[in-house]
């Protein structure tokens, strides 16, 4: 929008602020819903869907309002401006976002109408998938009930009906799978904008298992068909060889009679003749060698369905007269050819043969070989198992030729005699005929023992190549197998992992969910992990000497163990971006609180979780929130008001109202903390722990109060709070019982219920509370006006003289019950007065009272009224009370009352009565009965009396009005230090150390930095040795008496130890020179041995030291704390002095956060306090660097113009003074430190 229209309207900034936010809340509304993308077919998913499309629908509806507030503004802003240009503008951003809110609502309409119609979509679809299921159930079940294939004609007609009656089930059931189909179909058509994964991957598993079955069916129809026409068949054919075999059995005995004929083989037409119907014979026995085969075979098969029959019994004797039959043919074929054959050269007929039959199983042997090696994969394997099946056959087959011919031989050698041998087998003339026969002979039998030899081997050869191709299929099988299970398992586990959304598209408020299914998932590949060993470890069975695996059973290997691991990682990977996410966006992490700043700041996450703020305009960061500075900037607007009750409570009201704490009852404050658990006050929280019970908290506000509370704002800037009270080190852990003080202290709830409350937290299971655990709490409550750099005021942060008084007002009990504490706080004791001061401020705030202030004449009076009880009619009002303004006769010391309600008609005749009676009293009674509206607490090191003026009375009703406080005994060693610095204060007052002559006692001392001269010249003045300068000399001598008291008793105790031990020692080696038991050990005697008066004396002085040495480290810790708060304020005195000279000048009051020391403002405040006030004050100094920096500064002009006056002499030398004295002070503390610790040391 143009700046012109801007300046001329100015209105529309607002208009176009708010018009931004809506506009900008509808873009990541509309981004959001339109990215959400649900499971189609998961019920649950989609029910989670609806119920979060209702919610943000609701939402969109409540921030209707605003939308009709913008509206309505426009109009108005419309019909006051008449700028042509910005009513334009107006008008198209307003038509642009009710376009944009239209759309979004009709949008969420329209996905909420086809969320409710998916739903009813995937029911219909998972019931149908169910019926599906239940019907692939049954038909599975029935293909496992199938026997195999019975070849009788009852079986078969047994089998073939029940395949008939599952065919028909199977058409029927074929319904059930096409309507899951259909309804599939449709739900991927219809919403194909979600993921439909799940679907698809179910719709395809049941197809393909349905085909599966249909498949299986159809095979085994086929099978029984084939078995029928082979049962119906096989006699037929059985009958038709046998009738055949007769037949060739009558040829085989004509020839055979006619080749034994007489002179037949001398006739060689005859012999020719023969020979050619022997050939026609062996024919048609090589034409019906493999329908014998398969009649034996199919014979064996009805033989195995008919086992146990008559039946069986007639065929297997049928089928064994074939086989008899059939062989005995075959032999008389071979003794014919053998016959005929040995009508001419018989000697050369039968080498002829034995060298054929020689070269034939070199042949086979050959063969054999080139089989070799066995495959690497199943099909070949089988395809070898097949060829060596032939090769088998085939030998077999070739048998009876060879057994035949090795039997011719030997018949032919033991038959014929040496005569024939000669002439079938010549030799050189020079041989014998016996050498002539014996060579022939010899010839022949070296023959057949070779073709015997090779016969056996190739058989041998044989069955041992058959036993590793039958060991070779049953490990590849059992390896195909595995892999094709694992691959199974694989591809159901990868389509899962397919079916992950990207975790940048997941709700927030469903990342724990996913996260829970991965995990489950993860579970769930567990056994597929074993599978994947089992894969590896029969691949690696196969090794190259035995099988070498073929490169695609390697490669499938190899891709399976990819595919594993690439799966593995994806899991671990989805876990941890999961785990990521949920950290980071999930509702235990801070993302939702980066909308709690906005540019050009960024809320960043240190390790610890404890956030910081970056600015990248000027390209800084800091501790504290933006809008927390700006409230810590804002208080010093309360500095100028003059009592630090009031001061204090003013600026925690502000910070309770920042927070919205103002709107937290302690019952919700109370089951927020019941929600998380947390009941162990000792027990540290975490940032995350603290985030979400705020968040808790805060939600629960934003629904009682919905235009009052910005949850990221409020839950981020109560953290900085808490840190900042708590854990000024940023180490991102505060104590439960911290944490339930901080938040109770500051909701709204009756004053007593927080006293009731917070003693709770800290009393024992009986309802009683001791010294420790009443520190513990008011240690905790004082760091609230602490943080604000107001504890001096309220005595200190060291609670152990409120403690103290506690328990004296209970008359030094060992514990106390919640009526004494409750007694005790109604006083208002010092350290706690600012929280009632508190409740009246907020009680204060709405209160009307019908008076007139007589200084500034406002009326009514809004807030506190103060009215005076020495004159009539006399009131004040907060402001002019506050800082400081009176009226012509009326003094500060003159008694008042304060109301932080209207007053009643009995209030008033009251005070009638009492400024009556004041009137007739004299200034010195007033003197004489100061009223104090507090319990003191003395201290020594930190806060005195506060500077609530000592004539007001009446914070709270007469009859309970604060008792002086108990007399403090000396018996411990902070009491003596007490009475050692009230000595040191009278001989400071007395030599006056810290007045100038001009200085009256009972005037007020507004320059600080002339109360660090006082003291600072008091270090640096000549004393006598006898006197103690300062409480830390003071603590220096007392504990090196006591130091030397305790080193000479530890002594003694060494002395001792060492006596007994040598004592011990004698009894011992005189005990075991005598031959008796050993001794028990020390620890077992000393109950036994009476104890001496020395011993328990000195057992009881140990005692004592022990707890001596106890306080004296509390002690020293306490020294150690207020000598950091002194160097603290030693380095901004020399941060002061050394400022450059600036222009601008500032009232005597640093705008600065609450850790600044400089904020006291007020002349009647008490000298002693000032001084105290500001040191204390600086102990917030050291967490400077964890807090934005902040503008400090003061003119060098006005501080030097201070020291001037401060300081008679001259200028420069005394800041030279004023550095060497803060030197000496500063060094005198670190030897103090330095001396304690050593002490701690060697004790």
């Amino acid at each position: 929008m143009p700046s012109s229209v801007l300046l001329e309207v100015p209105a529309l900034a607002d208009f176009n602020k708010a018009w931004a936010e809506l506009t900008d809340w509808l873009s990541r509304l509309d981004r959001e819903i339109k990215s959400q993308r649900v499971k189609v077919g998961d019920l649950d998913d989609i029910n989670d869907m609806i119920i979060k499309q209702k919610a943000i629908l609701q939402d969109l509806e409540q921030r209707r309002p605003q939308l009709d507030e913008l509206i309505t503004a426009a109009q108005n802003l419309k019909n006051k401006t008449s700028n042509q240009e910005a009513r334009t503008i107006i008008t198209d951003r307003i038509e642009k976002i009710q376009s944009q809110w239209d759309e979004v609502h009709g949008y969420l309409q329209s996905r909420r109408q086809q969320l409710q119609e998916m739903l009813k979509d995937s029911t219909q679809w998972l019931e149908a998938k169910r019926e599906a299921e239940q019907v692939l159930e049954q038909a599975k079940a029935k293909l496992e009930s199938w026997k195999g294939i019975s070849y009788t004609m009852e079986a078969l007609k047994k089998q073939n009906t029940e395949l008939k009656q599952f065919s028909k089930e199977i058409r029927q059931w074929q319904i059930n799978v096409d309507v899951a189909n259909d309804m599939a179909l449709k739900l991927l058509r219809d919403y194909s904008a979600d993921d439909t994964r799940n679907v698809q991957l179910m719709t395809d598993s049941i197809n393909a298992s349905w085909a599966a079955i249909n498949k299986r069916v159809c095979e085994r129809e086929a099978a029984l068909e084939s078995a029928l026409r082979m049962l119906q068949q096989f006699y037929l054919d059985l009958e038709k060889f046998l009738a055949w075999l007769t037949e060739a059995e009558t040829t085989a005995n004509v020839l055979q009679d006619a080749t034994h004929k007489e002179k037949t083989l001398e006739d060689a037409k005859m012999v020719r003749d023969l020979m050619k119907q022997w050939q026609e014979l062996q024919a048609e026995i090589d034409a019906h060698t493999d329908i014998f085969h398969n009649l034996d075979e199919n014979g064996q098969k009805i033989l195995r369905s008919l086992e146990g029959s008559e039946d069986a019994t007639l065929l297997q004797r049928r089928l064994d007269n074939m086989n008899l039959r059939w062989s005995e043919l075959r032999k008389k074929s071979l003794n014919i050819r053998s016959h005929l054959d040995a009508s001419t050269d018989q000697w050369k007929r039968l080498h002829l043969s034995l060298q054929e039959l020689l070269a034939w199983l070199q042949l086979k042997e050959d063969e054999l070989k080139q089989q070799a090696p066995i495959g690497g994969d199943l099909p070949t394997v089988q395809k070898q198992n097949d060829i060596h099946r032939t090769f088998k056959r085939e030998l077999k087959t070739k048998e009876p030729v060879i057994r035949s011919a090795l039997e011719t031989v030997r018949i032919f050698l033991a038959e014929q005699p040496v005569e024939a041998v000669e002439k079938v087998c010549p030799e050189p003339r020079d041989l014998s005929p016996e050498e002539r026969a014996h060579n022939a002979s010899k010839l022949l039998q070296r023959q057949a023992d070779e073709v015997r030899a090779e016969w056996d081997k190739l058989n041998a050869q044989s069955a041992d190549w058959q036993k590793k191709i039958d060991d070779a299929l049953e490990r590849l099988q059992g390896l195909q197998e595995a892999m094709d299970e694992l691959d199974l398992k694989l591809r159901q586990a990868e389509a899962f992992k397919g079916s992950w959304q990207p975790v940048g598209d997941l709700l927030i408020d469903s990342l724990q969910d996913h996260l829970e299914k991965v995990k489950v998932y993860r579970a769930e590949l567990v056994p597929l992990k074993e599978k994947v060993h089992h894969v590896n470890e029969l691949a690696r069975r196969f090794t190259p000497a035995d099988i070498q695996l073929s490169q695609y059973n390697l490669s499938c290997v190899e891709d399976l163990n990819t595919r594993w691991k690439v799966l593995q990682v994806a899991v671990d990977e989805r876990i941890k971006q999961l785990h990521e996410a949920h950290r980071d966006f999930g509702p235990t992490s801070q993302h939702f609180l980066t909308t709690s700043v906005q540019g050009p700041w960024e809320r960043a996450i240190s390790p610890n979780k404890v956030p910081y703020y970056i600015n990248h305009e000027t390209q800084t960061t800091c501790w504290d929130h933006p809008k927390m500075t700006e409230l810590y900037q804002s208080l010093a607007d309360l500095n100028n008001v003059r009592f630090s009750a009031y001061r204090t409570a003013m600026k925690l009201r502000r910070l309770q109202k920042a927070l919205c704490l103002d709107l937290l009852s302690l019952s919700a404050a109370c089951d927020a903390l019941d929600q998380h658990n947390l009941k162990q006050n000792d027990q540290p929280m975490d940032i995350l722990q603290i985030i979400n019970c705020l968040t808790t908290i805060y939600d629960r506000l934003e629904q009682e109060h919905n235009n009052l509370v910005n949850v990221p704002l409020c839950v981020d800037m109560c953290l900085n709070w808490l840190l900042n009270v708590y854990d000024t080190g940023r180490t991102g852990r505060i104590r439960v019982l911290s944490f339930k003080t901080g938040v109770v202290s500051l909701c709204k709830a009756h004053l007593e219920d927080k006293y009731r409350y917070l003693f709770k937290q800290v009393a024992s299971s009986t309802g009683f509370c001791d010294q420790r655990r009443l520190g513990l709490l008011l240690h905790d409550s004082i760091q609230i006006p602490r943080q604000l750099g107001e504890v001096a005021s309220f005595g200190g942060s060291n609670i152990e003289p409120s403690v103290r008084s506690c328990f004296q007002f209970a008359n030094n009990k060992p514990e106390i019950e919640a009526a004494l504490f409750l007694d005790w706080m109604r006083l208002e004791p010092q350290s706690m007065v600012w929280l009632p001061v508190l409740h009246r401020v907020a009680a204060a705030e709405t209160a009307k009272h019908q008076a007139k202030c007589n200084i500034c004449k406002e009326c009514p009076i809004i807030g506190f009224r103060y009215r005076s009880l020495k004159h009539f009619n006399y009131d004040i009002c907060q402001s002019c009370f506050f800082s400081g303004r009176v009226a012509k006769g009326h003094k500060m010391h003159y008694p008042m009352v304060e109301y932080c309600t209207p007053t009643t008609s009995g209030e008033d005749v009251r005070d009638f009565a009492k400024v009556l009676k004041n009137k007739f009293r004299t200034k010195r009674y007033f003197a004489k009965h100061p009223r104090m509206g507090y319990l003191p607490v003395q201290t020594v090191l930190e806060g005195d009396n506060m500077e609530t003026p000592v004539t007001l009375i009446n914070f709270w009703p007469v009859d309970s009005a604060p008792a002086s406080s108990p007399q403090l005994s000396h018996d411990d060693t902070h009491s003596r230090i007490e009475h050692y610095a009230s000595r040191l204060a009278e001989m400071e007052n007395t030599n006056g150390s810290y007045l100038n002559d001009s200085i009256s006692p009972n005037e007020s001392i507004d320059d600080e930095h002339l109360l660090i001269q006082h003291y600072c010249q008091s270090l640096n003045q000549e004393s006598p040795l006898s006197q103690p300068r300062s409480p830390a000399q003071i603590l220096i001598s007392l504990e090196s008496e006591e130091r030397g008291e305790l080193e000479r008793i530890l002594a003694d105790l060494e002395e001792e130890n060492r006596n007994l031990q040598a004592e011990y020692d004698r009894l011992k080696q005189q005990h075991d020179h005598k031959g008796l038991s050993p001794l028990p050990s020390p620890p077992e005697m000393m109950p036994v041995s009476p104890q001496s008066p020395r011993d328990a004396e000195l057992i009881a002085e140990a005692k004592l030291l022990r707890q001596h040495k106890g306080r004296l480290e509390a002690r020293m810790q306490i020294l150690e704390d207020h000598n950091k708060q002194l160097e603290s304020q030693l380095h901004r005195l020399r941060q002061l002095l050394e400022q450059p000279q600036a222009d601008a000048k500032v009232n005597g009051t640093t705008l600065s956060s609450p850790s600044t020391s400089l904020q006291r403002s007020g002349s009647s405040q008490p000298m002693l306090l000032r001084v105290v006030g500001s040191q204390t004050s600086e102990t917030m100094g050291e967490d400077e660097l964890l807090s934005p920096p902040q503008d400090t500064s003061t003119g060098l002009e006005e501080v030097m113009e201070q020291l001037n006056n401060s300081f008679p002499s001259s200028r420069g030398h005394n800041v030279g003074s004023l550095f060497h004295m803060a030197d000496d002070l500063g060094r005198a503390m670190e030897t103090l430190v330095t001396v304690m610790t050593d002490d701690k040391v060697l004790e």
